[in-house]
């Protein structure tokens, strides 16, 4: 009897752990990520760099099953990859924007840049219609890192 008590108390105890480690793994799968990487440059391959990146973080972490939310800022000749009439990548954002989920990826331009960009050219500047107009890139992503986000500059 004493050993059947014994083998009783081990089974209750490991059944406890168990029921103990459910809730940090199910924490740890819940957990979700939040990176701002900025765009300030009218280079295609620094736009295709900044995608890549986009793609590898959203397939790492939908592969553990954690989300990941990323926002791309563009500011200054950066803008340039979210002008719907320039964009060298603009069909890529589509295709990396559409395939995220369960992960969310934003685009950001900056209203500033956009309008010195429609002063200088003498007509409006078409946004694609993925990306968000910010009033101030720099200011988004200042915000962002305030509220916890981690900054990429590649």
């Amino acid at each position: 009897m004493r050993h059947f008590v014994h083998v009783m108390a081990t089974i209750a105890a490991l059944a406890a752990g168990m029921i103990l480690a459910a809730p940090a793994n199910a924490a740890e799968a819940a957990k979700e990520h939040r990176i701002a990487i900025q765009i300030d440059q009218n280079d295609p391959a620094l736009m295709n760099l900044v995608l890549n990146n986009v793609a590898n973080l959203t397939e790492y972490y939908n592969g553990k099953g954690q989300k990941v939310q990323i926002d791309v800022t563009a500011y200054g000749p950066g803008l340039n990859m979210l002008r719907a009439d320039k964009s060298p990548v603009k069909d890529r954002i589509k295709r990396i924007k559409d395939g995220s989920f369960p992960s969310t990826v934003s685009f950001s331009a900056c209203g500033n840049t956009k309008k010195a960009m429609e002063k200088k050219e003498g007509h409006p500047i078409p946004i694609i219609p993925e990306a968000t107009v910010v009033p101030a890139g720099v200011v988004h992503l200042s915000e962002l890192q305030e509220q916890g986000w981690s900054y990429i500059r590649p």
